[in-house]
């Protein structure tokens, strides 16, 4: 043997192994994750903000533009201008024969009506004075109200009654019936002229004031019973039902339940019947009195045989105008409140 000793050492002669890497931080770890966190916390705010800058931009692009805007504000400005013209050139015939009443008969045959806009000093009331000092226009007033005030109660009670039977009550042939009556809806009214002159005049009722009401009676109760039993049917069955269970009898639950429920349906036929009665012309014509006519007919007999008499016909016709106007808004409200619950319904 040498004189150098080749005893190996032990432990370097043990094998290693590359076990797993270690999660522990690294001489450089601390930095840099302060270095990081610096980094992200100075380019927070600015991400950030342009973060919710383009959100904001997508929020903006996605509202109405600003010229948008303009055109929907002018398109709402130009339908409104539109409306009131169009109502002012509806009021139009309606304002020249207001202004016409209060002209005399020289500036009538002088111009127009619209004189009055640049000499409103030629306005008088004289026409109105001499029309109300005729027996004639003063007697048919009074004839029309005595016509119309009871076919229109007649109406409205017979067709309430007879809306709520057919709504709420059994009885035989309901169906049917209502049919029939939906049917007599299509019926004219000079189909009946003369039938009903020919029964009117074996009965005495011909040229009556009775008979007149009696005809506007009878051609407006389809329409009265037709709409009341629509309308009485959309009333809840739970509503009546708890009526009944509480005692309440068919004639006191039409009384105090039906018949508040059904206001505005019943305002509304008042309305439209008594519009129809006081300018109805051609049934006043035929079985009216001729010796108390309707206000319509006594101004078709005001009419000169040579020559116009606008100063006769036009405060005439205005008066005669005014009253269902009067009428009109006096129930506005009701009749606004059965168009749009028929609407809804």
């Amino acid at each position: 043997m040498s004189g150098t000793d080749a005893t190996p050492d032990p432990k370097a002669a043990e094998p290693t192994y590359a076990g797993p890497a270690q999660a522990g931080p690294s001489p450089a770890g601390p930095a840099h994750a302060e270095s990081s966190s610096a980094e992200s916390s100075s380019a927070g705010p600015s991400s950030a903000r342009s973060s919710s800058g383009s959100s904001s931009a997508v929020l903006a692009g996605t509202g109405p533009s600003y010229a948008a805007r303009a055109s929907a504000r002018l398109a709402g400005g130009a339908l409104r201008v539109f409306l009131v013209v169009a109502a002012l050139f509806w009021l139009l015939p309606t304002l020249g024969l207001l202004l016409s009443s209060f002209l005399s008969p020289t500036d009538l045959n002088d111009g127009g009506w619209w004189q009055v806009l640049t000499a409103p000093s030629r306005l008088t009331a004289d026409n109105y004075e001499r029309l109300l000092t005729n027996d004639t226009i003063t007697g048919s007033l009074l004839s029309t109200f005595a016509i119309a005030v009871p076919a229109t109660l007649l109406v409205v009670t017979l067709g309430a009654f007879a809306g709520y039977a057919f709504a709420w009550l059994e009885f035989p042939g309901r169906d049917w019936l209502f049919l029939v009556v939906v049917g007599l809806l299509v019926v004219p009214v000079q189909v009946a002229l003369i039938p009903v002159s020919e029964l009117f005049g074996s009965i005495g009722l011909f040229e009556t004031t009775a008979g007149v009401v009696l005809f506007h009676t009878a051609f407006g109760l389809p329409f009265a019973v037709f709409l009341l039993r629509n309308f009485f049917a959309e009333i809840p069955r739970e509503l009546l039902e708890a009526a009944r269970l509480d005692g309440a009898g068919e004639l006191r639950l039409f009384a105090r339940v039906v018949l508040p429920l059904g206001g505005p349906a019943i305002a509304s036929l008042g309305i439209f019947q008594f519009l129809w009665v006081w300018n109805d012309m051609l049934v006043a014509l035929v079985f009216a009195d001729s010796a108390h006519p309707p206000v319509t007919v006594a101004l078709q007999q005001q009419v000169r045989q040579f020559g116009n008499n606008i100063d006769v016909l036009a405060p005439g016709a205005f008066l005669s105008m005014a009253v269902p106007l009067v009428v009109f808004f006096a129930f506005q409200r009701q009749f606004v409140s059965g168009v749009m619950a028929g609407a809804i319904k």
